[in-house]
């Protein structure tokens, strides 16, 4: 039985690898840091919170200390870096926090790896945020570097102390620059999630409207399920590098929200342009969308296109969710949590939150 060792893993990422891990026989030590508000939801959605071979342990990414006596005390064979501030816009009010532990806490935890147990296989969460400011189109492993958010910025330190360890001290650091990858378990506030919940609750009557941002951001969106396979794949490659995941498509904030509200029962029709564009329901001629230039970025990524390519070739991995499935997945799950149903979702056996190894048998 292998042993891995997940930090973060609490978080969404966190939550469908250990699932993924344990099906494939793995014992799985989860790190996560206390906080006053626990967030093990994601776990127990999973059936992985009481699972026999699942063990939480608190561990603090920016601490060596946290770090050497996590891996002194379970001799892991895998670990993967997950935690970070993953969030973008709070990274701008944050940017020292995001700093040290999405940039900091990795280089940390890879110091620990070199001087205690260098065998240790390790996969760092790269970002296609830290392509950023985009100097082609579609990204893919070669493309230039260019963050636009201290998150980026912090992603990339972290990255390029993985390729440094990894050419450095010969290493097993793999990096994976995984492009947007969604699911009913993200954290609200994430726009894809924002957006479901609020489809679903709108056409309860238990919301008004939803306030967004850029309605014309275009991202590569995925299902984080499948991406939690690639990251295995990664580190059972016979040798170490770095890989981009990506569907190679690209949606708007404005047509996800058109699939999110279309799975809820309501088309949407827009109106307006720029700042004064809406959304309105087609059928009541209700406003149900509305921009808020608040919710802007101070500096934009426009678009973000993924070119999958090298890991579809070297891995063999290839995404299986496609972005309207996933939108209606992350509908269905919402109305599953209020005891209801959607409008245009005829099948009520559909799970609502599928683990990584029905989707990448689906």
């Amino acid at each position: 039985m292998k042993t891995a060792f997940i930090t973060g893993v609490t978080g969404q990422d966190g939550a469908y690898l250990a699932a993924l891990l344990i099906s494939k026989g793995y014992r799985v030590i989860g790190g996560y840091r206390r906080s006053s508000n626990q967030t093990f939801w994601r776990l127990a959605e999973l059936n992985t919170l009481a699972h026999p071979s699942f063990c939480l342990v608190e561990h603090d990414l920016t601490d060596p200390h946290s770090s050497f006596a996590v891996l002194s005390t379970y001799q892991p064979d895998e670990v993967y870096n997950l935690a970070a501030q993953s969030y973008v816009t709070a990274s701008f009010s944050q940017p020292s926090a995001t700093a040290q532990i999405s940039g900091l806490g990795a280089q940390t935890l890879l110091e620990a790896v070199r001087l205690s147990r260098r065998e240790i296989r390790v996969y760092q969460a790269s970002s296609a945020e830290m392509f950023g400011k985009v100097r082609a189109s579609p990204q893919d492993e070669l493309t230039p570097f260019h963050p636009r958010s201290p998150y980026g910025v912090a992603k990339l330190f972290a990255h390029w102390s993985a390729v440094n360890h990894r050419e450095a001290y010969e290493m097993f650091v793999a990096s994976g620059i995984l492009f947007n990858h969604e699911s009913p378990l993200r954290g609200e506030e994430f726009v894809t999630r924002k957006i479901a919940k609020a489809a679903c609750r709108i056409s309860l009557g238990a919301q008004a409207r939803l306030r967004l941002g850029n309605l014309h951001a275009k991202r590569d969106w995925g299902f984080a399920g499948d991406y939690v396979e690639g990251m295995w794949r990664m580190l059972q490659a016979p040798k170490p590098d770095t890989f981009v995941l990506a569907t190679g498509t690209t949606t708007s904030v404005r047509e996800f929200a058109d699939l999110a509200f279309l799975n809820a029962g309501m088309e949407l029709i827009w109106r307006g342009r720029g700042a004064d564009e809406v959304g309105v329901c087609a059928t009541s001629g209700r406003t149900v969308v509305e921009v808020d230039p608040a919710l802007y970025r101070p500096a934009e990524v426009d678009v973000l296109i993924g070119r999958p390519n090298k890991a579809e070739r070297e891995l063999g991995w290839r995404p299986q969710i496609k972005v309207a499935e996933l939108a209606k997945m992350m509908v269905a799950a919402e109305f599953h949590w209020v005891g209801a149903r959607p409008g245009l979702l005829p099948e009520a056996s559909t799970p609502p939150i599928r683990s990584p190894a029905t989707a990448l048998t689906a």
